[in-house]
């Protein structure tokens, strides 16, 4: 039976009232046009041949309901995923810039003796690390990990943990010491001593850190935000990184 025969029989008697046909329709409905594998289809029939109103809600509930739950997000938080959407590269460049220079800061805060002062030059060397490598470097690194492994279990989660403590860790960190030794008018040599003196003992104590930040960035964590909650874990990490980053020169 096809379903305008069914409206049609619906609206017949035995039903003689209002309230019986809107029963009667309703349980029908229920039964056979949302058990159906053509809901849209009937549904359109149905009101086409005006045997019914259908109640528009079945239609804008999951708009709705995300549409109320966006509006609950502070304007700034509506603002910023905005900006993620449309310009990734830029937001998450500059947003991984702000947390490097935050956490120099409290790096040199918790380190400052009580007549020292604020190296702001230091600062600047550390955001536009965050600004020129690291935020473009964790956009393409995240994007490339969400494409040849997609899925978000525990064995593809490690396998994710693995490649970064095995390849992204260690280029970063070289990256870094390089960069910011190379903006201190160390040479070459003076370069590669500090290399040799920090960079193993940095890779050692990320194991200690990173994986578990990792494991709850790629296995909870939406793939355009990644970089954001990386760069939120990297704060604290930055404190203990640009204390590294600027002892005294190593012997070459």
């Amino acid at each position: 039976m096809n379903i305008i025969a069914l409206s049609k029989r619906l609206y017949s008697p035995p039903f003689s009232g209002y309230r019986s046909l809107h029963g009667g329709i309703n349980d029908a409905l229920s039964k056979t046009v949302f058990s159906g594998p053509i809901l849209g289809r009937s549904v359109h029939h149905l009101r086409k041949a005006g045997r019914f109103v259908v109640p528009r809600v079945l239609f804008v509930s999951r708009n709705l309901s995300t549409n109320v739950s966006s509006s609950k997000q502070p304007a700034f938080l509506r603002w910023y995923l905005r900006k993620v959407e449309s310009h990734p590269f830029i937001t998450k460049s500059v947003t991984t810039s702000l947390i490097y220079m935050a956490a120099d800061l409290t790096s040199q805060m918790i380190t400052m003796k009580p007549s020292g002062s604020y190296d702001l030059i230091r600062t600047a060397r550390m955001a536009s690390f965050g600004l020129i490598f690291l935020g473009p470097s964790q956009h393409l690194w995240f994007s490339y990990l969400s494409r040849i492994l997609p899925k978000r279990d525990v064995l593809t989660t490690v396998k994710k943990i693995m490649m970064g403590q095995a390849l992204f860790g260690p280029f970063s960190n070289t990256v870094f010491y390089s960069y910011n030794a190379a903006l201190q008018g160390e040479n070459s040599e003076e370069i590669l001593a500090r290399l040799k003196r920090d960079l193993l003992p940095t890779l050692k104590n990320g194991l200690l850190y990173w994986p578990v930040c990792d494991f709850v960035t790629f296995k909870y964590v939406p793939v355009h935000l990644q970089p954001l909650m990386n760069s939120s874990c990297a704060y604290i990490w930055t404190i203990y990184l640009t204390y590294m980053a600027n002892q005294t020169k190593a012997d070459s």
